[in-house]
Formats: C-alpha cells, sequence, structure tokens
C-alpha cells in the first residue's frame, strides 16, 4: 500500500469505502443526503503511533476534526490517533 502521505506524530491517513449509493429497498440516494461512512481502512501511521496497524479498518469519530486530502484523485483522510474509537475485523 503505497501513500503519497507520510503522516506526522500521532497521525493516521486513512481512506474511506464509498458510500452506499443505493437503500436497502433499492431507492437511490442523491449524494447530498448519502451518510459519509467513518468506517475506515488505515493506510498509513505516524511515527508515535502504536495501537493501530496499515491495514486495519477503524472507527473514527467526528469528521470535523480530520483532515480531507485530494492527491491525483484519490481522497486520504488524516485522522488524529485519538479520535480513532475502535477497530474492525
Amino acid at each position: 500500500m503505497s501513500v503519497p502521505l507520510t503522516p506526522m506524530a500521532e497521525y493516521v491517513v486513512v481512506q474511506t469505502e464509498a458510500a452506499a449509493t443505493k437503500t436497502a429497498s433499492g431507492l437511490y440516494l442523491p449524494e447530498s443526503a448519502a451518510e459519509k461512512p467513518k468506517v475506515a481502512t488505515v493506510m498509513a501511521v505516524g511515527s508515535d503511533v502504536k495501537n493501530v496497524k496499515v491495514g486495519e479498518k477503524v472507527i473514527y469519530k467526528n469528521e470535523y476534526e480530520a483532515t480531507t486530502v485530494k492527491i491525483d484523485g484519490t481522497e486520504y483522510i488524516l485522522v488524529y490517533v485519538k479520535n480513532i474509537i475502535a477497530t474492525t475485523k
């Protein structure tokens, strides 16, 4: 997993999966109504991050405290490690 970003200290670079475009019953959602996922895959970790590893899926809180960066058409999110509240399997 090569990422064009190197996070500093206690930051983690994550990438979210695409938001659902359809409801379970088959209705299409407009982009403005689609909920942003809070589950993301860890792409890179800073040097001070101990409990999160590259490749894990994490749940993070408060998207307003995260920084979104678009590089070469790919969106990455920088999340402070203390805003990661769980890992998933």
